[in-house]
């Protein structure tokens, strides 16, 4: 873990906070020298679009606004949740350099739980990741999520 890491995540917390029917879950994406180009939330429900994870939708307006195309290179992607494989294999195309997130996922998690995509070693490229940064908090949002429901 480096220096900053913490607020990276806390970063993607804010924005998981406005997932409103969706599930919590923020990310954000840092320049490599530590300029947010962008951060989301988990739209699928508000967009109906499957593909509408948080990672997706923050590294395409990182793609926009980093000036490289979509070579996300030297880039961080902070995320409240490890990756799933969509968003894992989106990120490695992205030449994202380092994946920070909060909360392991057992069930789809794509960064080391259930697969490690990002550091499989038939790719081309595979960024530097730290897991378990504020899992406690991380979880905790998602944990509280589901509760409210599933009632």
């Amino acid at each position: 873990m480096r220096p900053g890491d913490e607020e990276l995540v806390r970063a993607a917390l804010r924005a998981a906070r406005l997932s409103g029917s969706d599930v919590p879950i923020g990310a954000v994406v840092v320049g490599p020298d530590g300029t947010e180009l962008a951060s989301a939330c988990n739209a699928r429900e508000s967009l109906g679009d499957p593909t509408a994870h948080a990672e997706v939708l923050a590294l395409r307006e990182a793609a926009r606004r980093h000036g490289d195309g979509w070579r996300l290179e030297g880039c961080t992607l902070a995320v409240t949740v490890e990756p799933c494989t969509m968003c894992a294999g989106a990120l490695v195309l992205a030449r994202v350099a380092r994946v920070v997130f909060g909360a392991w996922e057992p069930k789809t998690g794509a960064v080391g739980s259930l697969w490690d995509v990002v550091r499989d070693r038939r790719l081309n490229h595979r960024p530097e990741v730290v897991g378990g940064v504020l899992e406690q908090e991380c979880a905790q949002l998602v944990d509280e999520f589901f509760r409210h429901h599933r009632m």
